[in-house]
């Protein structure tokens, strides 16, 4: 636990990518295997499950540090975060604990869960004083189902490379599933996931427990420059930017996965998409992107649609009959049992386009190339993404082969997104962050002006945290404290003063909003300090997106 308090201290306190990368290395140079293995999992985006109810945690820890209710209340406002207001008012530890993160998770944090309220006190107590501040911390985390690092998966991925002495592709390849909370961190899987490379390991049979596993995603890079200094648009593949979910289809050993782009196993969330998996010749690998589509139609169905199928706990009839899925397929990357990856892109595309032929089925679509003579044409037909229900154009080399992650070096994809939606908006509530910034408002509520009925009013519609410096971010936190007007718990109501340029990536009305609507994606584009609140955009500007997107 020291050597990962250490590490996950180091981490927060630093924006440097490099000095990142030589704590993770330093750190599993050093650790045990079965340590390294959870410290990855949650590095990598495993999280971990709550094991003690946030109220029973600040009920121990006040008694603990004997505080006043009032008191711990003003103490959490102040720091902004639990965990780190658990580890300042607990007490100093009495004894010092040996024992490795794997240890503490398996024997202590997962055997919490269902424990008798005196068997929770009296652990949990213990487990505080043993620990130093940092390892209290780290613990609450852990327990509370709070961790989080600012700490990017590839990240981790090139440090492992570069202890195991394997190439990061490889690392990047035996990782994919890894958080797969299905499976438990172990030792053994850590060994072989930094184990020697072999020759010829590209065609050995998969593991077991690794059968169902996908490839690891490509992505494309952000298109910025002129399209036309890539060459002639014959060269490239081009196709819709759809809006959906990225998933990879897997039929192996008579078995059938989804898995999304996030490592999430989503087979039971799609049971039409299994049945669609258990047709496929075994030995089949499909990356596409699941969309809401009624069976027949010509276009797919706005990604609103498809939400039900992700976030409602059971899938009722009339959930599967208002949200129905497809999968529009756009590569072929294993076709029995042999890895296609290496095989340019303009093949593997006929060959995808012959298997759906041969299914001919509604349910697994191929994504149709958009034409063009020249970029000009093409440009003009992006404009037009907006009614099409698309968010722009993909643009994919084709010779490419199907790479690792946003690389280059097996050729590349670009993405030629159309402009995000932008209006101007008031900030009127704030809440601290997380992380580094756990002492700042950095998360906000805007809103726009309704002028309903000849009152003009401010109704909020989006809440963002990203897209600002950090100075911008300690200046808008100073002008935060000074204007407060009310605290609602960790939220503080302000004087409205401030005004944002805020973009967002999709609309839809939304009577669950009070604004009536809800967007994609928010996220603060600059800071107006041009414009003057009265300046702010409307919500009936707001709505008048909604006309602009496929119905």
């Amino acid at each position: 636990m020291k050597r990962f308090a250490t590490l996950y201290a180091a981490l927060d306190a630093t924006t440097s990518t490099n000095e990142k990368l030589e704590a993770l290395t330093a750190y599993f140079s050093a650790a045990e295997p079965e340590d390294a293995a959870w410290a990855s999992y949650f590095l990598a985006g495993g999280k971990p499950r709550q094991s003690v109810p946030t109220r029973v945690l600040t009920e121990l820890a006040r008694e603990r540090a004997g505080l006043p209710e009032w008191l711990f209340e003003e103490s959490y406002q102040a720091v902004g975060d639990l965990a780190e207001t658990i580890a300042h008012i607990l007490p100093p530890a009495t004894r010092e604990s040996e024992l490795g993160l794997a240890q503490w998770i398996e024997d202590r944090v997962l055997t919490l869960r269902g424990a008798s309220p005196p068997e929770l006190r009296e652990r949990l107590v213990g487990y505080w004083d043993e620990l130093n501040w940092s390892e209290r911390f780290l613990l609450t985390k852990l327990i509370g189902g709070g961790f989080r690092v600012g700490v990017a998966r590839q990240l981790v991925v090139r440090a492992l490379a570069e202890v195991a002495g394997v190439d990061h592709k490889r690392i990047a390849q035996r990782m994919v599933g890894w958080t797969d909370s299905r499976q438990a961190p172990s030792a053994a899987r850590y060994l072989r996931l930094v184990a020697p490379e072999r020759a010829g390991e590209e065609a050995d049979a998969p593991h077991e427990s690794d059968l169902g596993l996908p490839y690891p995603f490509f992505l494309a890079h952000p298109l910025q420059a002129d399209p036309a200094t890539l060459g002639a648009p014959s060269d490239w593949l081009v196709e819709w930017k759809w809006d959906g979910i990225r998933a990879q289809l897997v039929k192996r050993g008579g078995r059938v996965w989804l898995w999304s782009r996030g490592e999430d196993l989503i087979t039971d969330r799609f049971p039409e998409l299994a049945s669609l998996g258990a047709a496929l010749p075994d030995g089949t690998v499909i990356d596409g992107e699941i969309l809401a589509w009624e069976p027949g139609s010509a276009a797919p169905l706005p990604f609103a649609r498809l939400q039900p199928r992700i976030t409602r706990k059971s899938l009722t009839k009339k959930v599967l009959a208002d949200s129905p899925a497809a999968l529009l397929a756009y590569d072929l990357l294993e076709a029995d049992g042999i890895d296609l990856r290496t095989t340019p892109l303009e093949a593997r595309r006929a060959r995808l386009d012959a298997l759906a032929t041969t299914l001919a089925t509604d349910l697994l679509r191929v994504s149709p190339l958009v034409a063009a003579d020249d970029w000009n044409t093409l440009a003009t037909l992006r404009d037009e993404s907006r009614a099409r229900g698309v968010e722009g154009l993909m643009l994919k080399a084709r010779h490419s082969m199907y790479g690792v992650g946003r690389t280059k070096a097996s050729g590349t994809w670009w993405k030629w997104k159309i402009d995000p939606y932008a209006v101007d908006a008031v900030l009127l509530y704030a809440q601290r962050g997380h992380g580094r910034r756990a002492s700042l408002y950095t998360d906000f509520t805007f809103a726009v002006w309704d002028e309903a009925d000849g009152v003009r009013t401010l109704v909020p519609f989006a809440k963002a945290y990203s897209g600002l410096t950090d100075e911008e971010m300690r200046q808008v936190d100073a002008i935060v404290r000074k204007t407060t007007v009310e605290k609602f718990g960790p939220v503080r109501s302000v004087t409205p003063t401030l005004v944002f340029e805020i973009g967002f990536e999709g609309i839809q009305a939304s009577p669950r909003h009070k604004s009536g609507i809800a967007v994609r994606f928010p996220r603060m584009l600059r800071w107006r300090t041009d414009k003057q609140i009265d300046d702010a955009d409307t919500l009936d500007m707001l709505k008048g997106f909604l006309g602009e997107t496929a119905s």
